[in-house]
């Protein structure tokens, strides 16, 4: 008989599954890690939003819509979409969304409530 070295076929099937295991149980965790990172940009840039629409204030007394040359000097983070900015009797909402998931987040400065942000200054995404 001769000495053969090497793995038989049922131990290699049996590395096989418990691979295909290990990876249906983390590739849901890594998506649900990149959902929350898109909405923490989301976030961050309504926080920015709101810093440079306090900064237009500040110099115009009124808030503004207009972005780029003559109104805020703002840019959002990549694939974020928007802002979409009102402007209210006291102050302004303005929605924002990404281009790889479908929740929007909302933020309000003043006393109109724009859902699903509940708390003025405060984003919240749905």
């Amino acid at each position: 008989m001769k000495n053969q070295k090497g793995f038989t076929l049922i131990e290699l099937l049996i590395v096989v599954v418990i691979i295909g295991i290990l990876a249906a149980i983390a590739i849901p965790k890594f998506a649900n890690t990149k959902e929350k990172a898109y909405l923490a940009s989301m976030k961050s840039d309504l926080r920015n939003l709101i810093t440079a629409e306090e900064a237009f204030f500040a110099d115009s007394v009124k808030y503004t819509t207009a972005i780029g040359v003559g109104g805020l000097q703002y840019a959002t983070t990549s694939g974020v979409v928007g802002p979409t900015i009102q402007v209210t009797a006291d102050g302004f909402t303005a929605t924002v969304s990404h281009t790889t998931t479908t929740k929007t987040c909302s933020i309000y400065v003043g006393s109109t409530p724009l859902a699903p942000a509940n708390k003025e200054g405060e984003p919240k995404c749905q």
